[in-house]
């Protein structure tokens, strides 16, 4: 075995997380600039960012793949993941935060809290990753760090505790005071900011300085109760015991250390990368992996336990015509050409090969280490959320959840002769993307593509342009709807058909309950005394799957009910799976229209953000499109309106709100929820769906 490099407590696996705009991929060129790993800083805005290796991300000046790197920093090894910030490429930042130790949460010192912050602070939650906080941006006219550590604690309900604070703004900012050292830090221009230059602090900036180091300074005190005495006592805490307690608290997540400056101005980036090892856990503080099924079952992060690693991210390389599989490995060593198993489908693969990714390009790996974010060719059947493990030492992780898609397009290729060339194309772009779903509409003979919003789609039909060499026709934007029931019900169904010789027989009730929202679907079986038999109730639960499918109201999948199988009866030659699963889906058709379905949207988190002459125009904006004001607040010389709004009603609302407010306003959106469709809306989606033969009758 090779000797790893780097100790693990001196490894970080961190992520920057953002809303749109925020400047995370100018952040991450800075860090690669002063980390020495390329010798040029590449701009957004030009198109040569680093990070931003894809065709369409250089053109929209936007991230849309998760890109991670590798770098050192003194004695630390840094393996960084610049994640996006637009709504609609959210499953990056899902699998990203599943498999990192850490992350920075970058702010826009005017912006600051934005939807889609606080929808990457959800979901950094809800996998317990710690965090130290970065307010980019502090050049800008109206940037406010203060602002923004008050807009963290009301709208994240976080504990943001500032490590360094700004000297001046805007155009007046000029560097930051370090509240550890009490000193100044400046940046020199003439390196790009590489060389900091430590000074005196200021004398108009010291009594600042001093309120802001008490603050620090018991918030430090807070995490250990040895410390709490000591402050209480009048003693100094040592600088030591300061960082060793923010670090403390920092793991726990209790607070949030927080830094400011500018990466595009070249200012506050190394203090950032000194926060990130000094307080971001290392692979050892993250704990064992964790056995999905057996809690008792872990993997210790060694590299002398047996192995196992998560496959977070798949992603199509057109240089060497396969597909690359992301992996984060939790304990053991993965070896070039080893044979792994993944337990999550129950199949053995070989590596054929290992590489460390910088961005677009690979350093070829004999081996990989506890600890290591890695990527490999060859597990051509490996989806993202499998777990790769030693084949004699078996074991499955928790994988990765992801959201819904909530809008769709039939795409058809120009040419004939592109149908094949099509679905290998989607295939490959579903394998990368688990909230991009195909589907194949038998009653129209459409393909239907769906994905988390417009910018998505449009995003999907160019690389089947430029990747694949597929040109498509696209129809318009279609809302995914789901269709549910609101009472329970009881009904039953016969399944007889005799058409010469063996004939077929099914017998199934079934009583359907509406689920609470989110619950999805469940499946019971009450059938008793072997009316039905034992072998036959996989083929019912089946049958009923099938249905959910295509709901009989207007053809969109049903979700949010459960259904129960309590009796039913079977004929001794007759009866078979195939009638089984007939006589299932019939009756749940049945059941579910006399249930009081109901037609469900999806509900967006909208906000919009115009000049104070231009609010009455945005209000009314979103009040004709079925929306429901839910606040508005001042932000940096402008209003911002908070509102809930269907999705369907959002479509080519750029143009509108540019209208209304002479190109000054803009908004953002975020998926919040399904809610009911109201009757006379529900009543024209479903005549039209009819029309359009996209629903399935019913049988006789």
């Amino acid at each position: 075995m090779a000797k790893r490099d780097i100790p693990l407590d001196h490894v970080r696996n961190f992520g920057i997380m953002a809303h749109i705009d925020g400047g995370k991929t100018t952040t991450s060129e800075r860090i690669l600039f002063y980390s020495g790993k390329n010798y040029k800083i590449g701009e957004v805005h030009d198109g040569a960012a680093t990070m931003d290796f894809m065709v369409q991300e250089q053109e929209r000046g936007i991230t849309i793949q998760s890109a991670a790197t590798c770098v050192q920093w003194g004695a630390y090894r840094l393996s960084l993941i610049d994640t996006p910030g637009h709504v609609d490429f959210t499953a990056e930042v899902e699998r990203s935060l599943r498999v990192l130790d850490g992350a920075v949460a970058l702010y826009c010192a005017v912006g600051g809290v934005q939807p889609q912050s606080e929808q990457v602070w959800r979901q950094s939650e809800k996998y317990k990753v710690p965090k130290i906080a970065f307010v980019n941006k502090m050049d800008r006219v109206g940037a406010n760090f203060y602002s923004v550590m008050e807009q963290m604690k009301s709208q994240l309900h976080a504990n943001p505790v500032p490590m360094v604070i700004p000297i001046g703004a805007a155009e007046t900012f000029d560097g930051v005071i370090d509240l550890i050292k009490m000193k100044a830090l400046y940046f020199d221009m003439k390196s790009l900011g590489k060389t900091v230059i430590e000074k005196d602090i200021p004398e108009e900036y010291l009594a600042k300085a001093q309120e802001y180091r008490q603050k620090m300074v018991e918030s430090a005190a807070e995490q250990d109760d040895a410390l709490m005495e000591k402050f209480f006592a009048g003693e100094e805490l040592t600088t030591d015991e300061i960082k060793k307690a923010i670090r403390k608290g920092t793991l726990a997540r209790t607070i949030t250390p927080a830094f400011c400056g500018t990466a595009f101005k070249d200012k506050g980036i190394q203090p950032l990368l000194d926060a990130v090892c000094d307080y971001l856990p290392s692979p050892l503080d993250a704990g064992p992996a964790v056995s999905a099924d057996d809690p008792t079952q872990k993997r210790e992060v060694s590299d002398t336990e047996p192995f196992c690693g998560l496959a977070f991210k798949i992603m199509n390389d057109p240089k060497s015509g396969g597909k690359i599989t992301f992996v984060r490995v939790y304990s053991g060593t993965l070896k070039l050409g080893e044979e792994l198993l993944d337990s999550t489908i129950d199949k053995e693969q070989r590596i054929s090969r290992l590489f460390r990714m910088h961005a677009s390009k690979q350093e070829p790996l004999d081996e990989a280490h506890a600890g290591d974010i890695v990527a490999c060719v060859g597990l051509t059947e490996t989806r993202t959320g499998d777990t790769l493990c030693d084949p004699d030492h078996p074991i499955t992780l928790e994988s990765i959840d992801f959201p819904a898609p909530v809008i769709s397009v039939a795409v058809k290729p120009k040419s004939r002769g592109d149908n094949e060339k099509l679905g290998v194309a989607l295939h490959a772009l579903a394998m990368e993307d688990p909230t991009f779903v195909v589907t194949f509409d038998q009653e129209t003979s459409e393909t239907i593509i769906a994905g988390m919003g417009e910018l998505y789609l449009e995003v999907i039909v160019d690389r089947l342009k430029r990747e694949f060499n597929v040109e498509c026709d696209v129809g318009a934007p279609q809302v995914a709807y789901r269709e549910t029931i609101t009472v329970p019900v009881d009904n039953e169904y016969k399944h007889v058909k005799q058409s010469g010789g063996r004939g077929q027989y099914a017998h199934v009730c079934l009583r359907l309950e509406p689920q609470e929202p989110g619950k999805d679907f469940e499946f019971v079986n009450e059938v008793k005394g072997g009316v039905i038999p034992t072998e036959y109730i996989p083929a019912v639960e089946k049958g009923v799957k099938k249905a959910l499918e295509s709901g009989p109201l207007a053809g969109f999948p049903v979700v949010d009910v459960k259904a129960t199988v309590y009796f039913g009866s079977y004929h001794e030659v007759d009866s078979n799976e195939f009638a089984f699963i007939t006589c299932a889906m019939q009756c749940f058709k049945q059941a579910f229209l006399k249930a009081k379905p109901q037609l469900l949207e999806p509900m967006m988190d909208v906000e919009v953000v115009v000049p104070e002459q231009y609010m009455g125009a945005a209000n009314g904006s979103i009040n004709q499109r079925r929306g429901r004001i839910e606040g508005m607040e001042d932000r940096a010389g402008v209003k911002l309106l908070k509102a809930t709004v269907p999705l369907g009603e959002m479509f080519g609302y750029s143009n509108a709100i540019r209208t209304v407010t002479q190109g000054r306003g803009s908004f953002t959106m975020i998926f919040k929820q399904y809610e009911a469709v109201p009757k006379n809306i529900a009543q024209t989606v479903i005549e039209k769906r009819i029309k359009e033969g996209k629903v399935r009758p019913m049988a006789d």
